[in-house]
């Protein structure tokens, strides 16, 4: 077997991980959930903006100071997984608002079984408007020139969603200064792009983990995963797909170092239908990178946060390419023995020195261009 093939264990794996992720999902948000609990250092409360519950995390005036920073944040879970009020993502915001001294609105959108792609985008771009007007912005004493959104995984991939929707939007009196990205998904174009083809066994998030989040954040049919998984979905013979093929073609936007002796797999006949039935595998929405070369020079400058035993390694890093082509300020930090998710594992019994390293590298960029 090629080692790019669904094996039929990844199969398995795939349509048994549904269950158990609505059941951890339950566990943890029923257990690890966290009041919002105020302290000397932090004022913590719970809002609903345009509909859309978040977390705030203010921190006390300083003297004569009048407006603050702020920091719009999307928490990940493949969509479907935690929340803005567990313990991780609680620890992670308070410790932001600390930090920087800023406001911090951690978004808690809708989650899979609940609800699909788009509302997951929706709830994001919604409650991120809502805190971008002017009146808001006043009442949280918050400087409009001075707002960033981010993300981790799946909460980076909605984050660059809503970023790339702002800068659309003509009307929005108030845009974030820069974006800035821990490890986001981007794309479900490509399953064999280098990171996947060698870490598709890594442990957090194995290759089988990440197509199966995908299939149900686009509410797809797990009997589609072999051909998700061999790129059946953008054969050559799939028209829809062509336009997009240069937009991510690793070969020309990764580094040789990250290519390595790896190959593409391209099929030259696969399956419109997939598409057809499933059209967001090419919404932008969904795809940020798959976004045209005009919308991506309308970004912020940014900050790209990839780690080398991810599958995503790849996703970010063509973002950060395709952005620094198209005239964008990019950063681009690769943490060489780093693992997907490790930022939020900070805290016992999880606290890793990877989660330490890569949070304070993250907030010292805010720290120095926010």
């Amino acid at each position: 077997v090629s080692n790019y093939l669904c094996r039929p264990w990844e199969l398995f794996l795939i349509r048994k991980l549904s269950h158990h992720l609505i059941v951890l999902n339950y566990l943890i948000c029923t257990f690890d959930k966290l009041k919002s609990v105020s302290s000397e250092d932090i004022k913590i409360t719970d809002a609903v903006f345009d509909g859309v519950e978040v977390r705030v995390f203010e921190p006390p005036a300083k003297g004569d100071e009048s407006l603050k920073r702020s920091v719009v944040y999307i928490h990940g879970g493949g969509w479907a997984l935690a929340s803005a009020r567990t313990s991780l993502y609680n620890n992670l915001c308070r410790i932001m608002a600390e930090s920087l001294n800023a406001v911090v609105v951690s978004v808690e959108y809708r989650l899979v079984p609940k609800v699909w792609f788009p509302e997951q985008y929706h709830d994001a771009l919604r409650a991120t408007r809502h805190f971008l007007q002017p009146d808001v912005l006043a009442e949280y004493s918050v400087d409009p020139s001075r707002i960033a959104i981010s993300g981790d995984s799946a909460g980076g991939n909605l984050a660059a969603a809503v970023c790339q929707q702002l800068s659309k939007d003509e009307d929005l009196p108030v845009r974030p200064k820069l974006q800035a990205l821990i490890y986001p998904v981007l794309q479900a174009f490509d399953f064999n792009t280098p990171s996947y083809q060698q870490n598709m066994n890594m442990p957090v998030l194995p290759r089988y983990v990440m197509i199966n989040y995908w299939i149900d954040y686009i509410n797809g049919n797990y009997d589609l995963a072999h051909e998700l998984l061999i790129n059946n979905h953008t054969a050559l013979n799939v028209g829809r797909a062509l336009s997009f093929r240069a937009r991510l073609n690793w070969t020309s936007l990764l580094p040789p170092s990250f290519k390595k002796n790896y190959k593409p797999v391209v099929q030259s006949t696969g399956t419109e239908a997939i598409v057809e039935r499933l059209p967001a595998l090419l919404d932008v929405r969904a795809m940020p990178l798959l976004a045209d070369d005009a919308t991506l020079a309308r970004q912020p400058p940014t900050y790209m946060l990839i780690c080398e035993n991810d599958v995503l390694r790849d996703d970010g890093a063509m973002y950060a390419a395709r952005l620094e082509r198209a005239g964008v300020p990019v950063t681009l930090d690769h943490f060489h023995d780093c693992f997907h998710g490790c930022m939020i594992f900070t805290v016992w019994p999880t606290d890793f020195s990877a989660g330490v390293q890569t949070r304070n590298s993250y907030i010292k960029w805010l720290d120095e261009n926010l």
